[in-house]
């Protein structure tokens, strides 16, 4: 009785044993399956990293490359607008210019025409003056004289007013000078010799005056 049951007891322990061991073989197992399943992801990770470093350098080149044509894009329209604002400044200033030469020269084009026409003016004050208040004649000098003075005002003409105006180098022009009859009349023009003009507000020609002194 006793004999069997020593004999049990060894059957057991071998069981144990044999136990131990199949699991101990199972987790030796078990860690080389492990150690090759990380031996054979490594170069996976390493490659994946790689491939993330690869594609930041890629992404990072591409940035730069856009920043560097903006760059150059912001330059080219700046120089581009400078050009466009001296063209601009440059075609305001002309047209500024044409503009007043055409006005100038739509109010005086006729300025030399109409200043060869005063000695005719001056010649038929002078001889209507000189004519009998009772002479036939006078009557049509003066008629022919209005309608040409009018004529004349019409394309800007306007006698000066100079006697008994102080004397201004800007319109007069002192041809001889007397003593004052008066001491206020001193510097003032006392007699027109030749009568001055404006052509739209401009002198066209000037008076030739007599000055007190």
């Amino acid at each position: 009785m006793e004999q069997n049951e020593n004999i049990k007891n060894e059957v057991e322990m071998e069981d144990r044993t044999m136990e131990g061991e199949a699991s101990e073989a199972a987790g030796e197992s078990a860690n080389a399956s492990a150690q090759e399943t990380e031996k054979r992801e490594e170069p996976t990770k390493q490659s994946e990293h790689q491939s993330r470093r690869s594609r930041k350098r890629l992404t990072n080149h591409i940035v730069d490359e856009l920043n560097a044509k903006v760059e150059d894009m912001g330059l080219k329209l700046t120089e581009m607008n400078d050009k466009y604002m001296r063209i601009y400044s440059e075609y305001e200033n002309y047209r500024k210019r044409t503009s007043a030469e055409k006005a100038s020269l739509i109010l005086n084009g006729g300025k030399d025409v109409i200043k060869l026409m005063l000695p005719v003016v001056d010649d038929m004050e002078r001889a209507i003056a000189n004519m009998a208040e009772d002479d036939p004649a006078r009557e049509g000098m003066q008629l022919i004289l209005k309608n040409m003075l009018n004529a004349l005002q019409q394309k800007g003409l306007k006698p000066m007013e100079a006697k008994g105006e102080k004397f201004d180098e800007n319109y007069h022009e002192a041809i001889t000078q007397i003593p004052a009859p008066a001491p206020e009349a001193k510097g003032t023009v006392i007699d027109v010799v030749k009568k001055g003009y404006f052509l739209n507000d401009e002198v066209l020609r000037f008076a030739q005056v007599v000055v007190a002194n």
